[in-house]
């Protein structure tokens, strides 16, 4: 027995040598099983997070794109409503959808910067975007500025255009690229997926056969597969999260068209509010030159009557000045036909030297320039011509500080078939005007024209001078040249054409004597609502002979005029509390049909017609007494005569 075990005792250490050795080859091959489980596991869950990660930017420029030929749809749609019912509301809404969508296009450009060839598409798709922008500015524009029938017109060719069809075909290309992308990466995440987890069951089933030697290491084993189960839970779960990532984004994106409207109406009440300071700065500057030349004139009425009368003379020139902007407002508000005649624009600026050198004042020196040839006559509306010289003159001033050079150039220039902007081949005379101020960046050159920018400080402009120079220019079939550079200064061109087929027609002055017709001794019954109007009006037919009786109140006219025992003329306003003129108007005619009607009105709405007014004659405020006598002399004529009337157009 003794031996058995002394050979016993012999025969273990080799057996435990072996069983050590087993047992760290076990060990290492359980360690080198776990290292390759947990690779397996990293190398999963990273393909996992690749996937999800360019699941969610496939999405991403999925919803872009389709965000943005959405934004495009809505900026064309409330374009073709701009073109149609001409609201400056949803111009502006156009103006902020277009913005968006070149937001928008620049942030898909950004998430595909990795991507050549969706880079390659973007760039057409700018192209495209560029050239649809200038079709659809080009009719924006044309609403803007009275040419309904042309922009119309033009709304209908952009439909049809080819920027449109290459836009929404690269639209559809960069959306099926990147669905196909996202298909492709999904298929290789799959499949990077499958050959991690076939590697992983192989490892699996070499765990269990190490289970029998190492319980340890098999629990491992049984842990990884545990792991790979919760990889696979969470990646469901990183599914369902993308779903609700989509849902979010819709949300958002609602969100976002909410906060839009609210900044677009932010917008447009901050051009309101720009337009009013403008409006209020500029009827101040002639308030003060009415006010003070009333002030001296009181002082000298009767120590120096000419001095006097020459004081009164100017605050009639501020009041004529300030007439003369709401004439601008109005022009801008709606279309207004412009005075036609032939005019000889290097003598009308020779004859606006004493106006630019009060206007400019004395650290402005004013050069005109004039060729030979420069003597060629344009068909134009003197007044209109004057302001838009004017305006630019100013707008010079204030860009060299009120001190520098400014140069005023008359030539004659044969242009060919859009040499300058969209103008026909022909001759032209070209009045520019140079300054030596600050210049302007190619930024706000684009903008220049635009109604309500400016880059003034607030109050100190309403942003209508040069989009009403631009107006005008266009209205008589001319163009507009602009050239500029920071430091140098900007040169303006007004591009007219020649007209050769008359003579000079002879500056109109606002004070010049009227023949006004004669009218017998009227009885007119006047309903104005605002006090000081009617007591002015009141003056006014009493100083031509007349005897006028005052109503305050459109509803108690009916009273009035039976109180009265004849009335030759009825003169009303036009918009009253209660009761609109013309509703006043329609209400008494049945019962005196003898009578004559002259509405009187200042609201920029109302374009004089016979339709809006009921074939009556229409005065404008401010009038002057030749003015209104010669608007009741036409209102007597049009009611013995029963015709159709034009509207008065008084100064």
């Amino acid at each position: 027995m003794s031996g058995t075990v002394a050979e016993a005792t012999e025969a273990d250490p080799p057996g435990a040598a072996w069983r050590t050795v087993t047992l760290v080859v076990v060990a290492v091959l359980g360690a080198l099983v776990l290292v390759a489980l947990n690779l397996t596991l990293a190398e999963a869950n990273r393909q996992r997070d690749r996937a999800l990660k360019l699941q969610t930017h496939s999405y991403e420029v999925m919803i872009l794109s389709a965000n943005l030929a959405g934004t495009m749809a809505h900026a064309e749609a409330a374009l073709g409503r701009y073109v149609i019912s001409a609201d400056t509301t949803l111009g502006q809404a156009y103006s902020a959808d277009w913005q968006l969508a070149g937001q928008q296009l620049a942030r898909l450009d950004q998430i595909t910067h990795d991507n050549r060839e969706q880079q390659v598409l973007l760039k057409q798709l700018r192209q495209a975007f560029e050239a649809r922008r200038e079709e659809l500015s080009l009719t924006a524009r044309s609403t803007l500025y009275g040419k309904n029938a042309q922009a119309l017109a033009l709304f209908y060719k952009t439909r049809e255009s080819p920027s449109l069809t290459k836009i929404d075909t690269l639209l559809d290309q960069i959306g099926t690229q990147e669905r196909t992308l996202l298909a492709s990466r999904t298929g290789d995440a799959m499949s990077s997926v499958a050959r991690s987890s076939a590697i992983a069951s192989a490892l699996s089933v070499f765990g269990v056969l190490l289970v029998l030697g190492a319980i340890a290491l098999g629990w491992l084993t049984v842990t990884a597969l545990g792991q790979r189960a919760s990889a696979r839970a969470e990646a469901e779960a990183e599914r369902d999260r993308a779903v609700e990532l989509e849902a979010a984004v819709a949300r958002a994106s609602a969100v976002l068209l909410a906060q839009e409207s609210k900044l677009r109406q932010v917008q447009k009440m901050e051009a309101v509010g720009q337009l009013t300071g403008g409006i209020a700065h500029d009827f101040n500057n002639m308030l003060a030159v009415v006010l003070g030349g009333l002030e001296l004139a009181k002082r000298q009425i009767d120590s120096d009557p000419a001095a006097a009368r020459r004081h009164i003379d100017n605050a009639a020139d501020g009041a004529n000045r300030a007439a003369a902007l709401t004439r601008q407002l109005l022009a801008f508000s709606r279309e207004e036909a412009l005075r036609s005649e032939p005019i000889e624009p290097v003598a009308l600026v020779k004859g606006m030297s004493d106006l630019l050198d009060r206007t400019l004042g004395d650290g402005i020196k004013v050069t005109v320039h004039a060729a030979n040839d420069a003597a060629w006559l344009v068909r134009s509306d003197r007044h209109q011509l004057e302001n838009a010289v004017l305006n630019l003159a100013v707008n010079a001033r204030d860009a060299m500080n009120g001190r520098g050079q400014l140069t005023i150039t008359a030539a004659a220039e044969t242009l060919a078939e859009g040499a300058v902007g969209t103008c026909r081949a022909g001759e032209y005379v070209a009045l520019s005007v140079a300054d030596t101020g600050c210049g302007m960046t190619p930024e706000l050159l684009e903008r220049v024209f635009e109604p309500f920018f400016t880059t003034k400080p607030a109050g100190k402009g309403t942003g209508l001078g040069l989009s009403q120079v631009f107006a005008f220019v266009r209205q008589a079939e001319g163009e507009v040249g602009l050239r500029s550079e920071v430091g140098q200064g900007t040169t303006v061109t007004i591009y007219l054409p020649r007209y050769a087929d008359g003579t000079v027609a002879e500056p109109h002055s606002e004070n010049a004597a009227i023949d006004v017709p004669d009218t017998p001794t009227l009885d007119i019954l006047v309903v104005e609502d605002d006090p000081r109007v009617l007591t002015a009006t009141i003056g006014a037919l009493r100083e031509l002979g007349h005897r006028p009786v005052a109503c305050s109140d459109p509803l108690a006219a009916p009273a009035a005029l039976d109180e009265l025992a004849h009335v030759d003329l009825l003169m009303s306003d036009v918009l009253m509390p209660g009761q609109t003129g013309p509703e006043m108007v329609a209400a008494l005619q049945h019962r005196h049909t003898d009578m004559a009607v002259l509405f009187v009105t200042g609201y920029a709405g109302e374009a004089g017609g016979e339709v809006e007014f009921g074939g009556h004659h229409v005065l404008r405020k401010p009038f002057t007494l030749a003015g209104l006598e010669r608007a009741i002399a036409a209102a007597l004529d049009a009611r013995s005569a029963r015709a159709a009337p034009t509207a008065v157009a008084a100064e």
